[in-house]
């Protein structure tokens, strides 16, 4: 997993600390959010997937402060609660949109197109971030 997360953190202009951490937070949003069979492929395909989202699947669930729960309450949660709580942790809107290419491309590496295309087809709004 450190070669991906070095690449991730390369590709996206953050530490690698830092990129590990936003990795395991939106695998474990995919996990929350996308459907279970294809997911559930695609995080088995990744080494050292598993662990990033064990380690860092809580990651501000549910959190997010008012304007998290504001969202939350009108059906908004979902993939702009994922935004928000990356927010928290320092980044801007430009190295989000930049994470989730390259955690999408990363995927389709080891799980494969098809696979991930279903994991963003079945996650609302996601596509057009990816």
């Amino acid at each position: 997993m450190s070669e991906i997360v070095t690449r991730i953190a390369d590709n996206v202009g953050i530490s690698p600390d830092l990129a590990e951490k936003a990795l395991g937070m939106m695998l474990g949003f995919l996990q929350r959010e996308a459907a279970d069979g294809p997911v559930a492929k695609m995080i088995e395909a990744i080494p050292g997937a598993a662990e990033l989202v064990a380690a860092h699947n809580g990651e501000g669930a549910g959190g997010g402060g008012l304007l998290g729960g504001l969202m939350s309450a009108i059906g908004g949660g979902g993939i702009m609660g994922l935004g928000q709580q990356l927010m928290a942790q320092g980044l801007g809107m430009g190295e989000i949109s930049t994470l989730a290419k390259e955690t999408m491309a990363v995927a389709r590496e080891y799980a494969g197109a098809e696979t991930v295309d279903e994991v963003i087809a079945s996650v609302p709004g996601l596509s057009q971030f990816v």
